[in-house]
């Protein structure tokens, strides 16, 4: 059952399994749904089809994809091809070549307007500080200051018109629990993309391909990517 209460909501929408799982939330608790795709410049672009399909799947009220061709100004190993996207396993305490700078203070400034214009007042990302890869822009600190600064930056926020919230519903959630809450909720986990190499089919050997399957074994649920991988291999 749907739960009323909310005028609207703005998810961001990567195609990954964590903004899957927020999308399901948000069309679960109600209100017109809208969902933002942000095309930078990232090498796995293939990640762009998996958010359309997820998006047809849930009926959005709208779905936009912005293409923002910023990769020249973003140093990072999903941002150029010539550098290696590293596969030896997420190390504690240490920020990855995969970090991207700012890009969800850019992706979440994005979303700010979308829903001021929308009078939504809620916007899902999928961000994660316990399974991640300990990018700093993930943290539950920086989720609080950006929720400060939509409520300083806006007209609705100072006018009072609507209290616009952040939603991070995956933060404190290891990678097994968000695979159990989308299966609760019928995530198509399918039509998802987590690797970062781009590509036909998932690598199996990146930092999101290693945490994407440390979450569904733990979890004791089968990953339908790694099937469909499989059986085209045999097929060949």
């Amino acid at each position: 059952m749907k739960r009323s209460g909310t005028r609207g909501s703005v998810v961001l929408l990567s195609g990954g399994m964590d903004s899957a799982t927020c999308l399901a939330l948000a069309s679960r608790r109600g209100g017109p749904v809208h969902a933002l795709t942000v095309f930078y410049g990232q090498r796995h672009d293939r990640e762009i089809r998996s958010a359309r399909a997820l998006a047809r799947h849930y009926a959005v009220a709208r779905h936009v994809v912005v293409r923002l061709p910023i990769a020249p100004l973003l140093e990072s190993s999903l941002t150029r091809r010539r550098r290696s996207i590293p596969t030896g396993g997420v190390q504690s305490g240490a920020i990855p070549s995969t970090y991207v700078p700012a890009r969800n203070t850019i992706l979440l400034s994005l979303a700010l307007g979308f829903a001021e214009t929308h009078s939504a007042d809620r916007i899902y990302l999928g961000a994660n500080a316990i399974d991640y890869s300990g990018y700093p822009d993930c943290r539950p600190e920086y989720l609080r200051a950006f929720q400060r600064l939509a409520r300083l930056a806006t007209k609705a926020g100072v006018e009072g018109t609507t209290r616009l919230r952040v939603e991070a519903p995956l933060l404190r959630l290891s990678k097994a629990e968000i695979v159990r809450l989308g299966e609760r909720l019928g995530v198509p986990w399918g039509m998802t993309w987590s690797c970062y190499q781009g590509g036909s089919s998932p690598c199996g050997r990146c930092d999101s391909c290693r945490l994407r399957a440390k979450g569904f074994e733990e979890a004791g649920v089968s990953d339908p990517t790694v099937a469909a991988r499989r059986s085209k291999r045999h097929a060949r």
